[in-house]
């Protein structure tokens, strides 16, 4: 009786010595108890005492012995059913995958394949990932901050915890004391200043120049200075690695690693790897500075472009107020100033204004109006010559904005303030009399910096005791908001609100019309907004009892 197809096939199947023979890989086989049957040639090179008839326990490694136990159960087992496909570990410096097959008599053939170079390839991109990883987020965590300190510690404490067991950073001297940030096992930085000679260290100072790093096997460490080794650094120093932080530029500092003499020395790759870091954190650090830089610029620019603090100015009292068209800009195109008399008796000079436009570029050319009118004040008492050389000036400037403004003459003299009123295309000024009227001063104009020639009219008014002009943007007057939030705040609306500040205080009246702007706004988008009251005060005097005696305050 002629035996089963799959008897047959199962057979074919089976592996003979003459198929492992001359195969390239490292064939073994083994019986049930662990006794070696046969060993091909390829195998016999590779294991040291393996032949037939040795133990295998003698000849393999212990992780291939046990994987041929596991076999074995799993055969006695599960007869027939599947079986695990594979196993790894090394043999010397090598790596094999052990592929397991059956034998006659139950015995195990084991493939030995060398995959070395695919785990040193796989072990290569995980690290490769890794380090990806890891700079993609030291680059996130770097620019989180604009702040330079906190920029060098973080970089000093990232590289302490991923590169080195001890980091340094060091920024260009000022004079012979050297910022430094120190790190030591990823634990928060320390910041701080040392006097010290960057030559004392191989390549420090070339590297603050921007110069290349000096390899690591140049630097003997038991010649380090104690200033760079941090006092919670374990050990004596075994290695020492110098990296330059390149900037925008110029150099943005350096980054000194140190790993006790227990660890690894820096390999080149590793090298590698600190110079990529570095290339991050210096142009982190760069713009860190170069953002401290402009801020510092922008500081000083601002404080002669922000509205001055107004008081009281020969015997009359200004006040005023200003609030940009967006929270960020703390200037714009709305502006105003008082320019008291070179000499006593002569008069002040008031001036508010509106440059068309918003932001930095409105208020550069504000600038310039405001120091323009500043040379122009001892004409005061000219508003109409003062208007056209202003005008001139602009339009030879490169600016192609314009402007409108209202200019102001105040003359305080013995029972009232005289006022003379200009408009160049600005809302006519508002006067609140002591009865509770609102009086509009008759004065217009054509704004400056558009036309070549340009016209205005000059009003003269006098405020009695207690009574306030009002000089305003439209800004205010044209505020959107309301119930809707579509109207417009209006000149009506401003003129009733005025009505209610009656014998207030110029700052008074200044507060109480940009609050009921604000109310009206709803926090909703507007202009630029500016005020400015001026006051003639009450009258104040002391009248004696025989001329000796403590006079009594009248007003």
């Amino acid at each position: 009786m002629a035996p089963p197809k799959e008897h047959i096939a199962a057979k074919a199947r089976r592996p003979s010595a003459a198929q492992w023979g001359p195969a390239p890989y490292p064939v073994i086989v083994a019986d049930r108890s662990g006794t070696l049957i046969d060993v091909n040639p390829a195998a016999a090179a590779l294991l040291e005492g393996a032949a037939p008839g040795a133990p295998l326990a003698r000849a393999v490694p212990s992780w291939l012995v046990r994987a041929h136990e596991e076999t074995v159960r799993e055969a006695a087992g599960q007869e027939g059913g599947p079986q695990r496909s594979g196993f790894r570990g090394e043999i010397g410096a090598l790596s094999f995958e052990a592929h397991p097959s059956r034998g006659l008599e139950g015995h195990v053939v084991w493939w030995l394949v060398d995959d070395t170079d695919r785990r040193l390839a796989e072990e290569q991109l995980a690290t490769e990932r890794q380090r990806t990883t890891f700079l993609a987020e030291a680059s996130n965590v770097l620019l989180a901050s604009l702040n330079a300190d906190r920029c060098m510690r973080v970089t000093a404490q990232l590289a302490s915890q991923h590169l080195a067991e001890a980091a340094i950073v060091i920024a260009p001297a000022s004079g012979r004391k050297l910022p430094m940030a120190v790190a030591v096992e990823g634990r928060a930085a320390t910041h701080g200043t040392v006097t010290a000679d960057p030559a004392e260290v191989p390549g420090l100072s070339e590297a603050l120049q921007g110069f290349p790093p000096v390899p690591s096997r140049w630097i003997d460490p038991g010649l380090l200075p104690t200033w760079l080794i941090p006092e919670d650094f374990t050990g004596p120093v075994g290695s020492a690695a110098v990296t330059p932080l390149p900037g925008h530029g110029v150099p943005a500092g350096v980054l000194v690693l140190l790993r006790s003499a227990g660890s690894a020395e820096f390999k080149e790759h590793e090298e590698v790897f600190a110079r990529l870091f570095a290339a991050r954190a210096g142009a982190a650090l760069s713009a860190a500075r170069l953002y401290a830089e402009q801020s510092d610029i922008t500081r000083t620019l601002m404080r002669d472009l922000l509205p001055p603090q107004l008081s009281r100015v020969n015997g009359v009292e200004f006040a005023g107020g200003y609030q940009p068209a967006a929270a960020r800009d703390r200037v714009g195109g709305d502006f105003y100033d008082v320019h008291p008399g070179g000499a006593p008796g002569e008069p002040s000079l008031a001036v508010l204004g509106d440059v068309c436009g918003k932001g930095l570029d409105a208020a550069v050319l504000t600038g310039k109006i405001r120091n323009t009118l500043q040379a122009l004040t001892p004409m005061a008492d000219d508003h109409e010559r003062m208007l056209r050389l202003l005008n001139g000036a602009l339009l030879n400037s490169h600016h192609t904005r314009f402007a409108t403004l209202v200019l102001a003459t105040v003359r305080r003299t013995e029972h009232r303030v005289r006022l003379r009123l200009t408009s160049a295309g600005h809302p006519a000024p508002l006067v609140i009399r002591n009865d509770g009227r609102v009086e509009e001063v008759d004065t217009q104009g054509t704004l400056v910096g558009a036309l070549p020639h340009i016209e205005a009219r000059t009003v003269e008014t006098d405020l009695q005791p207690g009574e306030t002009c009002l000089l305003y943007t439209d800004g205010v007057t044209e505020a959107r908001g309301g119930p809707l939030g579509d109207e417009l705040f209006g000149e009506e609306r401003l003129r009733r609100a005025l009505a209610e500040c009656v014998g207030m205080p110029g700052a008074a009246v200044v507060e109480r019309i940009q609050m009921l702007a604000s109310q009206w706004l709803h926090d909703g988008r507007h202009d630029d907004m500016a005020l400015v009251a001026i006051t003639a005060p009450p009258t104040n005097h002391l009248s004696a009892v025989d001329g000796h005696t403590r006079g009594r305050y009248t007003a």
